[in-house]
């Protein structure tokens, strides 16, 4: 069963809710399908994030998750399909190595950036010749495709530069009031954004590391991947240099640190991969996996990070994975979200 949160365009700011129908899957993925065809957004969820979904080949309702999210228009958006022979009907994919990725891990959190098709408007792709698309695994999100019979452009959906939603009452938290509906199909088993490889080159690249380690992409290729530095101009998603963030201050300790100062009446939260040894002074403590698996860290991080910027904390502190396998997915977000960032010149939240 899915819920569908029905969003009215004007309604209030808390959480925005009209109505709130328990349906079944069928009657839900058809009222989102029908509002994507008109033109509609649509939250859904997916196994990485929840995304906001329009009609990739619909420029004016792309416009609005620009809109709504306040994204930046040089910051291009991943296009969703159900399948690998659907997103041949918009990109170029180079043989072998696509077809090798496509049955490895499709579906699933791999975005593959490849020569676009005129069928995806510039909108999408920010102007660039180049289109991001994926298949993903979410059972809800392939149904949301298949009903509505076009390819779905979604970025996360939260405010531009916010932690990504990981549950429906994310999204209606803070984009209730400005979309129609939300599909609600739990929390997500990834918890993190999909990789991200650029195939246009010779020798693939990762733009983004993310819910596939790119040591199995190795193997799975036969290639070492060469990870490219962000540009100026985004190539993908997730390439801003401050992204995920949240807007309580943020510090990511030095590996093997294991404390910091806190001042009296200071109120401080620890974000930890695994069990620390010491929680003492802090005034809330979020664990991400226990035991220190590193899957089960990935897929509570963003959840965690917003309880924690809830929590009326003066700053939050946290302790670094290992960067291996997930490791260097968890630590690319907590970098992008610190105010350590030597990018960070904005001023205020981070939303914009």
């Amino acid at each position: 069963m899915y819920s569908a949160f029905n969003l009215g365009r004007n309604a209030g700011k808390s959480m925005a809710i009209i109505h709130n129908m328990k349906i079944s899957n069928p009657d839900a993925i058809s009222q989102a399908a029908e509002l994507i065809r008109k033109g509609g957004l649509v939250a859904f969820p997916t196994e990485t994030v929840y995304g906001l979904g329009a009609d990739a080949t619909n420029p004016l309702a792309v416009v609005r998750i620009f809109e709504v999210k306040q994204r930046p228009s040089i910051d291009p958006l991943i296009v969703h399909v159900a399948d690998p022979q659907s997103a041949r009907l918009y990109g170029e994919f180079p043989e072998p190595v696509s077809s090798q990725l496509m049955a490895k891990f499709w579906p699933g959190p791999l975005t593959l950036v490849v020569p676009k098709k005129d069928l995806i408007p510039p909108i999408v792709t920010a102007g660039l010749d180049t289109v991001a698309i994926r298949v993903p695994a979410h059972p809800c999100a392939l149904a949301l495709i298949r009903a509505a019979d076009r390819p779905i452009a979604a970025p996360s959906a939260n405010p531009f530069g916010y932690v990504s939603p990981t549950a429906a009452e994310h999204v209606a938290e803070q984009l209730g009031d400005r979309i129609e509906l939300i599909l609600d199909g739990g929390s997500c088993s990834v918890g993190l954004e999909s990789t991200i490889i650029s195939l246009v080159g010779s020798i693939p690249c990762i733009l983004r590391f993310g819910g596939i380690p790119a040591e199995e992409i190795e193997t799975a290729v036969g290639t070492i991947l060469r990870a490219t530095d962000s540009d100026s101009i985004p190539q993908a998603p997730g390439q801003m240099d401050r992204h995920y963030a949240t807007r309580t201050p943020l510090q990511v300790l030095v590996a093997g640190e294991t404390g910091i100062k806190i001042s009296e009446g200071e109120r401080v939260g620890l974000l930890a991969w695994k069990r620390p040894l010491e929680t003492a002074g802090y005034s809330v403590v979020e664990i991400l996996s226990p035991d220190g698996d590193l899957r089960e860290a990935a897929a509570n991080l963003f959840a965690a990070l917003r309880r924690l910027d809830a929590s009326r904390l003066d700053r939050i502190v946290a302790l670094p994975p290992p960067e291996n396998g997930l490791g260097i997915a968890i630590m690319d977000r907590l970098r992008r979200c610190s105010t350590q960032n030597p990018a960070l010149t904005m001023g205020g939240g981070p939303g914009g």
